[in-house]
């Protein structure tokens, strides 16, 4: 009998560690290759992890509630396949130190950017939670327990990010001299408590929604959002969808609503101004060469995630409207892989499906623009004909373009949603699909 780590798998380009939400398996049952053994959660979406191997479950690494790092083992596999050699398993356990042995070895010491030396920090002294991505960071740079107690977090809850802890050590190489600022988590309780009258029921936000209520604060408090408006007449595209959406259906088997028709407008003119398709990181504007969108999908729950369609440019409207249906219905499902959340440059969000006429989005970091789309109405309009001016009733929306005021100005930003609504009015009627 062989045994094999099942490890914690890289579910993303920036997810570094990952929660166990519950076991599937327990210890003794058997498991088939590929077979969902235990669910996790990272930053950006719930999902199973499959076995590597077929065997049996030997043995649990990890409890629920902990946080893993990528790489790490999780569990044990005994698989059925023997070595060839009859040598050892393929991944051998590793020897168990005893207690007694582990506390006469002597701690190693370690070198601080002072020159003074002190034993390795023993972070399970502190009432704070690190995660084990933080913990190794801080074994690494020598950062005592005092010194990681003093570092403001900018996560859930208070919690210290890796972000937080490389700054930390990127201002302790140059000298400067640290103060912690405790930065307000979500749960902190607020200026003004909140009145709890008898009847009333309280509800606990769930990991989701902690999530979304954190990254709308910073948000806000890193972006100076400004929201630039234009009402467009859809008249033209509303009468041609009506016309070709029975066609496709038959033809694609899947609907053609207006989201893919709009999204396609917006990418046009994200390349007339490839200025709106920027990133901010530090005092560097990062250029952004591939076009992803984001899609903003309400989920049953309430919540709200974002898929992207990655190198959005590149799809004709039958592939925008077959990967917008797709990425709409496995985000409701709960089915999406974590790198369909990472890596959009713009964000949509159709304000409009709920019946509104216009919103002020917020921006999802680190882009720099998001735009609502309205609900389409029925309105009278003054047009132009060749008898004269008239009045008739055309359908028309609202776009709202929220963008980030430290790079992105009035004009440019106001230029870009103007270019959107020219796309939507000038949308070919006879066109084919």
């Amino acid at each position: 009998m062989a045994s094999v780590e099942l490890i914690m798998p890289k579910m993303g380009e920036s997810i570094m560690e990952a929660t166990i939400l519950s076991w599937l398996k327990k210890p003794g049952d058997k498991i088939e290759q590929d077979e969902s053994v235990l669910e996790v959660a990272t930053d950006k979406v719930d999902t199973e992890v499959p076995s590597t191997h077929a065997g049996v479950l030997k043995e649990i690494l990890a409890k629920e509630g902990e946080v893993v790092k990528v790489g790490k083992p999780i569990a044990i596999i005994t698989t059925e396949a023997e070595a060839s050699n009859g040598s050892a398993p393929v991944t051998p356990e590793p020897k168990k130190e005893s207690k007694k042995a582990a506390k006469e070895t002597a701690e190693p010491v370690m070198s601080n950017s002072n020159g003074a030396s002190h034993a390795a920090a023993d972070y399970k002294s502190s009432n704070r939670f690190y995660s084990p991505l933080v913990k190794n960071i801080a074994k690494e740079e020598n950062i005592s327990v005092a010194e990681l107690e003093s570092i403001a977090g900018s996560g859930l809850e208070g919690r210290v990010t890796k972000k937080d802890i490389l700054g930390f050590v990127q201002n302790r190489k140059l000298g400067k001299t640290i103060q912690a600022t405790p930065v307000k988590s979500v749960s902190s309780a607020p200026l003004v408590p909140a009145s709890v009258s008898a009847g009333d029921e309280i509800i606990e936000m769930d990991r989701m929604r902690k999530m979304i209520a954190e990254r709308m604060v910073d948000s806000k408090r890193i972006s100076p959002h400004v929201t630039s408006f234009v009402e467009a007449d859809v008249t033209n595209i509303v009468f041609w969808r009506n016309k070709m959406k029975n066609e496709f259906q038959k033809r694609e088997g899947d609907a053609l609503t207006f989201t893919p028709i709009f999204i396609e407008a917006i990418i046009q003119a994200i390349k007339d101004y490839p200025m709106i398709n920027i990133q901010v990181d530090g005092d560097r504007i990062i250029k952004k060469k591939d076009i992803n969108i984001g899609m903003a999908v309400a989920l049953p729950t309430g919540n709200l995630i974002v898929p992207v369609i990655r190198n959005a440019d590149q799809f004709n409207l039958t592939g925008l409207a077959k990967v917008v249906n797709d990425l709409a219905k496995r985000a409701r499902e709960n089915k999406l892989k974590p790198d369909e959340l990472s890596g959009g440059t713009f964000t949509v969000s159709n304000v409009g499906s709920f019946g509104n006429v216009m919103g002020t989005p917020i921006i999802m970091q680190p882009q720099v623009g998001i735009i609502a789309l309205g609900a389409v109405q029925k309105k009278p309009a003054v047009i132009e004909t060749p008898y004269g001016d008239a009045i008739a009733i055309r359908h028309k929306m609202f776009l709202s373009h929220s963008y980030d005021h430290r790079v992105v100005d009035g004009s440019l930003g106001g230029m870009v949603v103007r270019r959107v609504a020219d796309y939507l009015e000038k949308f070919d009627i006879n066109r084919s699909i």
